[in-house]
């Protein structure tokens, strides 16, 4: 069998960032790189094209009766850069200390190969595995997924035919210590571009005749909160879910000493919703946040004009049961409602992603409808979890978004189990980025375990 070690080296020499068009080489040969492997293993492969960067869909087929698993992954990675803090160059990869170093070795290519090792072993050893697995890739994850949609629309009758998705894009808080996501933030994000007088203007000829753009965005984003941190947008948290006890309680497992978290930000105390501690928020709660502000003269020393244009870059993290659209149409509301009415202004849409929660199986909010085999591949992992890394999982929500997750659930109708793998010291989209080769071994013995048992063996 081959050296999953040795192939993920391989696969990090394709420089594969999708949002640069300097590196599509690199992305083709990384599609044709984890194509050619899936081919070798015995997959019928499909390279699906798109406006972009093309789908690989792998598939093992068989008896319809048999159960049917999407491992889903992504073989685009992030751009590299500040490349010169970079112990060693970002597309070489390198093995040092249990580690193996490059771009994209902890997301995503790191935890794929993980999948296709274990997939590969296991067949190797059951060739007759009465399971139906198909790969599903994508070479735009990085860059918001922007084909994905389409793909899913045109492919929903193919991929309906399967029982869940199990994949690995998410993290774990040590090597010890696994968890199972099964919650994902949404996004809304948009800028907001405000124009006064045609160009900059000297603030002591012109100043007190017209409003300057950065006041009148700086006006507009202090309205966006209250003192407490909660979104001041009118019917915002209207949908939001409560949260359930078993949620809590699994936090509280994980540990976490807040008044050190406060100290590894550096700041001087939290500013959290009411009602909510600091874990809790970055788990359970929806978000508004301004990633970005700009505007006027930006060098050394002084210039003193009033600038001509000004813009605030926004993001919202959306939790459980709350609509994108919907949010994004109360957003623009209370931007209409509150930008001054002596400056110009447009609204530049952005990317939306669906927010995500599935409920593992044996809680007392576990629907009663739920897929008798996604609710078997949860008891898998759990087990197969507890057997390997010696403890057994903690279910959690995360922070984060995984837009294409919900927009799977949206569309296919299918819940996934998400096994994290990458720990917080792996350094995702950063300089030396990495992947722990104990955990990657550990985590093919869980998937081979996973896949084997929902074959019924």
């Amino acid at each position: 069998m081959f050296d999953p070690v040795e192939k993920l080296k391989e696969f990090v020499r394709h420089p594969s960032v999708s949002t640069d068009p300097a590196f599509a080489e690199g992305m083709k040969g990384a599609k044709e790189f984890i194509a050619g492997l899936l081919g070798e293993i015995g997959f019928d492969v499909e390279v699906v094209p798109t406006a972009l960067h093309p789908i690989i869909l792998a598939s093992r087929g068989g008896d319809e009766s048999w159960p049917h698993v999407i491992i889903y992954g992504h073989y685009d990675v992030q751009p590299a850069d500040p490349l010169d803090l970079w112990n060693t160059p970002a597309f070489e990869p390198e093995v040092r200390d249990g580690r193996i170093y490059g771009r994209g070795t902890a997301d995503n290519k790191g935890p794929l190969m993980t999948h296709v090792a274990a997939v590969a072993r296991l067949l190797e050893a059951e060739p007759d595995l009465p399971l139906r697995i198909t790969f599903m890739l994508e070479g735009e994850e990085e860059m918001g997924s922007p084909s994905f949609g389409k793909f899913l629309e045109d492919y929903r009758d193919r991929l309906k035919t399967a029982d869940l998705v199990f994949m690995s894009d998410t993290g774990i808080p040590s090597k010890d210590q696994v968890v199972i996501t099964c919650g994902l933030r949404g996004l809304v994000l948009c800028e907001v571009e405000v124009t006064a007088a045609n160009s900059d203007l000297h603030s002591g000829l012109h100043g007190g005749v017209l409003r300057n753009p950065i006041q009148a965005l700086s006006e507009l984003c202090a309205s966006f909160h209250d003192d407490r941190g909660r979104v001041n947008i009118p019917g915002f948290y209207d949908d939001v879910l409560d949260v359930e006890d078993w949620e809590k309680d699994e936090l509280k497992k994980l540990g976490g000493n807040a008044e050190a978290y406060r100290k590894f930000l550096g700041i001087p105390e939290f500013y959290t919703p009411q009602g909510f501690d600091a874990f809790e928020a970055i788990r359970f709660m929806p978000t508004l946040e301004f990633n970005g502000i700009g505007g006027g003269y930006q060098g050394a020393g002084s210039k003193t004009v009033i600038p001509s244009r000004a813009f605030v870059k926004i993001s919202c993290r959306l939790v459980a049961n709350q609509d994108p659209v919907k949010i994004r149409e109360q957003l623009y509301a209370a931007i209409n409602e509150r930008m001054p009415k002596d400056v110009n202004y447009r609204i530049i849409d952005d990317h939306e992603g669906t927010p995500y929660v599935v409920v593992p199986p044996d809680r007392p909010n576990t629907p009663t409808e739920q897929s008798p085999v996604l609710a078997a591949a949860f008891r898998a992992t759990d087990e197969a979890v507890n057997r390997v890394f010696g403890n057994p999982p903690l279910y959690l929500r995360e922070g984060g978004s995984v837009p294409i997750i919900g927009d799977i659930k949206k569309v296919v109708g299918l819940d996934s189990v998400l096994l994290g793998l990458f720990l917080p010291e792996d350094n995702l989209h950063a300089p030396n980025e990495s992947f722990d080769l104990e955990v990657m071994e550990r985590g093919m013995q869980v998937s081979e375990q996973v896949l084997r048992k929902l074959a019924g063996r």
